[in-house]
C-alpha cells in the first residue's frame, strides 16, 4: 500500500508537466527532421565544409524570435487563453506547413529551404509562446522540473525527427516522412488544450523589479551577452564534432546513430537527472560540474584528431553529449528567472533568441574554420573561448543569485 501511495505520488507530480513534455517533443522531431540529418548526409556526398555551415540558416527563426515577441504580449487571440491561443495558432500553422512540404519531394531547393524556414519560424513562435505560459503559470520552485520534462521531450522529439524519420527515409519517402512528423505534431498538441491557464496565471511570483525600461534593457543586454557567448563558444568546441568524425572515416550510419540516437538518448538521461539535482544542489555548481566535463571532452577531441583515432573521438563526442545534456537544465531555468518581467514572452526571445541570433555567425563559420585550421588546430583553439564563456555565465548567474537573496526572493534557483 505505501509504494503504490508513493507511485500514485510521483504520477500525480509528473502529470502536470506532460504538456510541455508534449509539445517540445514536436519542437525536437520538427527542427531535428528539418536540420538534423541534411547537414551530414550532404558532407558524406562531398560538400565542403563552408557550404554546410550554411544550412544552420534553416534555425535562424529560433534566433529571430525577439522580432515579433511582442506581439504574443501584447495581442490575444480570439480563442482559448492568451498564451494557448498562441501555441495552438504557431502548432496549426506548422502542422499545415509540413503537410505543404510532403507535396514537394521534386521542388527547386530554395523553395523547399524557405519552407522549412518558415516552418521552423512557426516551432519558434510556439516555443516563446510555452515559454512565456511558464513563467506566468509555474512557481519557481518547481520550474527545474519544467527545463527538465522540456529538455526530454526535445530529446525525445530528436530521436523520433532524425533517429527515426531520418533514418527510415529510404523506406518511408518524403511525402510520409513529412506527414509522419505533421500527424506527431498534430497529436502532442492535444495535452495542453486542458491547461488551466487562467487558474494558474500568477503562480510564477512578481515579476522581477526594474527601476525603468533604461535600467531593464541595461541588465538584460548583459545576460544575452553572456548567454550569447555561451552558445556560441559551446556550438564552437561540440557542434562540429560529428562532421570531424566523418572526415576521420566514421561511416555515415554510424554518424547518423550517433547524432539521431545517441545524442537525444544521452541528453534524455541527463535532463531526467539533472532537473533534480538542480533544484536541491543549485545552478551554479551544476554549470561547473558540466562545463569543467565538456572542457575535458573538448581537450580529448583535438587528441583523437591529431592522432587520426576514430575510436577515441567517438567517446570524446559522447562524453561531449552527455556533459553538454547535462548543463541544459540550470541554463534554461535562469533563462526562466531572467524572464520574470512584465512581458515575459518578449524577455524570452530577447534572452535566448538574441543569444541564439548573436551566435550564429560563429555557428556558421565554424566547419569552414575548422577547414582553414584542421580539425586538432581547431578544437585546441576554441576550449579557451569555451572557458571564458563559461565563466563569465556563471557570473552573471552568481550576480543573479545575490541580487535574489537580497531582496528576498529566495535563493532555489
Amino acid at each position: 500500500m505505501h509504494t503504490v501511495a508513493i507511485r500514485s505520488g510521483r504520477l500525480a507530480a509528473l502529470r502536470p508537466l506532460a504538456p510541455f513534455f508534449c509539445l517540445y517533443v514536436t519542437f525536437g522531431a520538427t527542427l531535428g527532421f528539418l536540420s538534423g540529418g541534411a547537414p551530414l548526409i550532404l558532407r558524406a556526398r562531398g560538400l565542403d565544409l563552408a557550404a554546410v555551415g550554411l544550412l544552420q540558416l534553416i534555425n535562424l527563426p529560433v534566433g529571430l524570435t525577439f522580432l515579433w515577441a511582442a506581439l504574443l504580449d501584447r495581442v490575444r487571440l480570439p480563442f482559448l487563453g492568451h498564451r494557448l491561443g498562441w501555441i495552438v495558432a504557431a502548432q496549426g500553422a506548422t502542422v499545415a506547413l509540413l503537410a505543404v512540404l510532403s507535396l514537394g519531394e521534386h521542388w527547386p531547393l530554395p523553395a523547399l529551404l524557405a519552407l522549412a524556414i518558415a516552418t521552423c519560424a512557426c516551432v519558434a513562435t510556439m516555443d516563446i509562446a510555452l515559454e512565456a505560459l511558464v513563467v506566468e503559470t509555474v512557481p519557481a520552485e518547481r520550474r527545474a522540473y519544467v527545463a527538465s520534462a522540456k529538455l526530454c521531450g526535445a530529446s525525445l522529439g530528436g530521436i523520433l525527427g532524425v533517429g527515426v524519420l531520418v533514418g527510415s527515409y529510404d523506406a518511408l519517402g518524403w511525402p510520409l516522412a513529412l506527414l509522419a512528423c505533421a500527424g506527431l505534431d498534430a497529436l502532442c498538441l492535444l495535452p495542453i488544450l486542458t491547461y488551466p491557464e487562467a487558474r494558474l496565471r500568477g503562480a510564477g511570483g512578481l515579476p522581477e523589479r526594474w527601476s525603468g525600461a533604461f535600467e531593464r534593457l541595461r541588465v538584460l543586454t548583459g545576460r544575452i551577452a553572456a548567454l550569447g557567448a555561451y552558445f556560441a563558444a559551446a556550438y564552437l568546441v561540440g557542434g562540429p564534432n560529428t562532421l570531424a568524425l566523418l572526415d576521420l572515416g566514421v561511416p555515415l550510419g554510424r554518424v547518423g546513430f550517433l547524432t539521431g540516437s545517441v545524442l537525444p538518448a544521452v541528453n534524455l538521461a541527463m535532463a531526467l537527472m539533472a532537473g533534480g539535482l538542480a533544484a536541491r544542489f543549485g545552478t551554479v555548481r551544476l554549470i561547473g560540474l558540466g562545463g569543467i566535463g565538456v572542457l575535458a571532452a573538448g581537450g580529448l577531441m583535438a587528441a583523437a584528431c591529431l592522432l587520426r583515432s576514430d575510436g577515441l573521438a567517438v567517446t570524446a563526442t559522447v562524453l561531449n553529449f552527455v556533459f553538454g545534456g547535462f548543463l541544459g537544465v540550470p541554463v534554461f531555468n535562469m533563462i526562466y528567472r531572467w524572464a520574470e518581467g512584465p512581458r515575459p514572452a518578449t524577455d524570452y526571445a530577447l534572452l535566448f533568441g538574441a543569444a541564439f541570433f548573436a551566435a550564429m555567425p560563429l555557428r556558421v563559420a565554424a566547419p569552414a574554420l575548422a577547414g582553414w585550421a584542421g580539425w586538432p588546430g581547431y578544437f585546441a583553439a576554441t576550449l579557451p573561448l569555451y572557458a571564458a564563456a563559461l565563466a563569465w555565465l556563471a557570473l552573471t548567474v552568481v550576480r543573479t543569485l545575490r541580487a535574489d537573496r537580497a531582496e528576498g526572493r529566495g535563493v532555489s534557483r
